[in-house]
């Protein structure tokens, strides 16, 4: 049991709440306890100014989810847009997470994770969930290039 103890420790951390804003909803399943939804949320990128995330993603109702209990679903879905003129807070690395979201009690997360594409100048967001010990291959991908004018700034 000692050799996941530093794992759940870092899924916990790393699970910490995004700040992100509800959009809106719609029901998927209605349950007499709470409704399973569809949930559209907004995340803007912590170090890009100008560039703002959508996820969808299922939640569960019902009595698990109502208490906030349930794992949810794995299958989410991303877009990400130039929402606004964009400059970089600081230097960023070639692959990080932008957000990361607990989806479950203690073992699932979704992430985000902001890669640069050097090359085209583009960034690149890839959402997925995992677990401790096994992850789901379920994806979504979206891309936001910026203007040659403004070459990303990468972390040494």
């Amino acid at each position: 049991m000692k050799p996941l103890i530093p794992l759940i420790a870092a899924a916990v951390l790393a699970s910490a709440p995004a700040c992100a804003e509800e959009i809106g909803s719609v029901n998927t399943e209605w349950k007499l306890t709470g409704s399973h939804k569809l949930v559209v949320e907004a995340f803007d990128d912590p170090k890009v100014e100008g560039v703002a995330c959508y996820v969808a993603k299922p939640e569960r109702g019902g009595i698990a989810g109502a208490l906030g209990v349930a794992e949810e679903l794995s299958e989410v879905s991303i877009a990400c847009r130039q929402v606004g003129p964009i400059r970089f807070v600081e230097p960023v690395p070639r692959q990080e997470d932008a957000f990361a979201e607990r989806r479950s009690i203690i073992f699932k997360v979704m992430h985000v994770v902001r890669m640069v594409d050097v090359k085209r100048n583009t960034l690149v967001y890839l959402t997925y969930t995992d677990r401790i010990i096994s992850g789901s291959p379920a994806n979504s991908v979206t891309a936001v290039t910026v203007d040659r004018a403004t070459p990303i700034p990468l972390k040494p």
